[in-house]
C-alpha cells in the first residue's frame, strides 16, 4: 500500500511524496497526481522519494511520464532523496542521466 502526500514549498514548487512501494499498483496514481498538478498550474514538481521503499519499471515509467508532462507544460520534474535501491535502478537503466537526484526536495530547483 502506498500513500501520497502533496505540498507546495515557499518557492512555489509542488512536492509529491510517495510513501511505500512505487510499483505497478501505485504508478498510475502517481501519473494521475502529476498530471492533475500540472493542470492546476504547477509546472515545477519534485518527487520526494525519501519515504519510498521500492521502485519498479512501472514506477520509473510514471516518473518519465511526469517528466514529459511537466516539460511539455514548460516546467520540469526532479527527484529528491532516493534510497540505495532506487539509485541502483536509476543507474542500471541509465535514467539517472535524465532524472538527477537532489539531496532535498526544497533545494532541487535551487541546486545546480
Amino acid at each position: 500500500m502506498i500513500e501520497f502526500s502533496t505540498r507546495t514549498a515557499e518557492s512555489g514548487v509542488a512536492i509529491i511524496e510517495p510513501k511505500g512501494r512505487l510499483n505497478m499498483v501505485a504508478a498510475p496514481r502517481l501519473r494521475e497526481l502529476i498530471e492533475s498538478t500540472v493542470e492546476a498550474g504547477a509546472t515545477r514538481i519534485v518527487i520526494d522519494l525519501s519515504a519510498t521503499d521500492f521502485i519498479d519499471s512501472s514506477g520509473l515509467g510514471a516518473l518519465i511520464s511526469g517528466l514529459k508532462c511537466t516539460r511539455q507544460a514548460g516546467g520540469d520534474l526532479r527527484i529528491a532523496q532516493p534510497n540505495a535501491q532506487i539509485e541502483t535502478v536509476l543507474s542500471l537503466t541509465n535514467l539517472n542521466r535524465v532524472l538527477k537526484a537532489y539531496a532535498s526536495a526544497e533545494g532541487a530547483f535551487s541546486a545546480q
